[in-house]
């Protein structure tokens, strides 16, 4: 059992209430598991705004839901730090190899569950564009909570240099993640697995959950399939491999788990595609579910009812906190009956 308060390397750093909209377009010509650069499979930061692209600014004191956010959800983006500080569950930095024997090595956030279970399933959460952010860790909190073995990894841990527990610049991390390949993605991630399954208290089995570019990295991941133990993904306003308008095909039909897709409506292009995607997987018999919340974000999740700044908007904040109220317990539920836990 774990009990003990979280190991604070704190990183107090920006986290965002704007969209980050970064997806993934794969060639006619080529296989999406073969790009070798970010250019070859990853032409999404043209799609982005201004908007999108500022680093983000967070108030820790504006707060709707109590200093902590919300019970039975993941801490917004003011409420993150809180969250963290006062979080009863053991927690730790971690530095683990990339690959099984290689020199270097990548940073991760992992979140032990306070449980009677001798072993608990993993949860790998993949961040946004912003990098592993305070935010993020949060949310690995929040999925410790519901009694899953939750990391973190930070997907930039080579592109900044080395493994580091200091948080990065928001504007920092999305100059950054322009240089982590597709391959460099899946690689990190199946890293992270493969760690926390090795934990004495760990059970070999894991789902991954991602947010913005980590919601396209949890459809790339589904694609390449993992490794023995991967059991469902959660992308939440991410978009498959596209061709144009339509996802891609081929990608899709290498899928194996079950994938769920959550997305804010005013996210006009993922809700644009998302229909496409629901008829491709549907017709290939893949064990999927879609949903498009009406009046929310893109970033929905991380916003919550956070005070919209510098103009309020409380039907767009009581929107993206209608949107988490649903959202989390549906990956809840999706990651307990996929890893098992009742």
């Amino acid at each position: 059992m774990f009990a003990s308060r979280p190991c604070r390397m704190a990183a107090f750093a920006a986290l965002a209430l704007s969209a980050c909209t970064l997806q993934h377009r794969v060639p006619n010509s080529a296989s999406p598991l073969q790009s070798a650069s970010p250019a070859a499979g990853d032409n999404h930061m043209a799609m982005m705004s201004a908007a999108e692209m500022a680093a983000p600014v967070v108030n820790p004191g504006a707060t709707r839901g109590g200093r902590q956010g919300h019970p039975g959800l993941p801490a917004s983006a003011n409420a993150a730090a809180a969250r963290i500080d006062a979080s009863p569950r053991h927690a730790e930095w971690v530095k683990i190899a990339w690959e099984p024997g290689s020199q270097d090595s990548l940073m991760a956030w992992v979140v032990y569950p306070v449980t009677a279970r001798a072993h608990s399933p993993v949860v790998v959460v993949v961040h946004e564009i912003f990098g592993l952010s305070t935010w993020v860790r949060a949310v690995a909190d929040q999925a410790a909570a519901e009694g899953f073995i939750a990391i973190a990894p930070d997907l930039l841990s080579r592109a900044r240099g080395g493994p580091s527990a200091d948080e990065l610049k928001a504007d920092s991390a999305v100059k950054l993640i322009r240089g982590v390949s597709n391959a460099e993605k899946n690689m990190g991630v199946t890293a992270a697995a493969r760690y926390a399954m090795s934990l004495p208290s760990a059970e070999p089995k894991y789902a991954v959950i991602g947010f913005c570019w980590g919601g396209a990295t949890t459809w790339q991941y589904a694609t390449n399939e993992g490794i023995p133990g991967f059991s469902g993904g959660v992308a939440y306003y991410g978009l498959p491999y596209m061709n144009g308008a339509v996802p891609n095909a081929d990608s899709l039909a290498k899928i194996r788990v079950p994938v769920m897709l959550l997305s804010g409506a005013k996210d006009a292009r993922i809700g644009a595609a998302m229909p496409a995607v629901d008829s491709a997987m549907h017709a290939m018999g893949k064990d999927y579910f879609g949903r498009n919340y009406p009046g929310a974000i893109h970033g929905f999740m991380r916003a919550q009812d956070d005070p919209v700044q510098p103009q309020r908007n409380p039907e767009q904040e009581q929107a993206n906190l209608e949107a988490a109220k649903d959202a989390w317990p549906r990956t809840v539920a999706f990651l307990k009956l996929h890893l098992g836990i009742q």
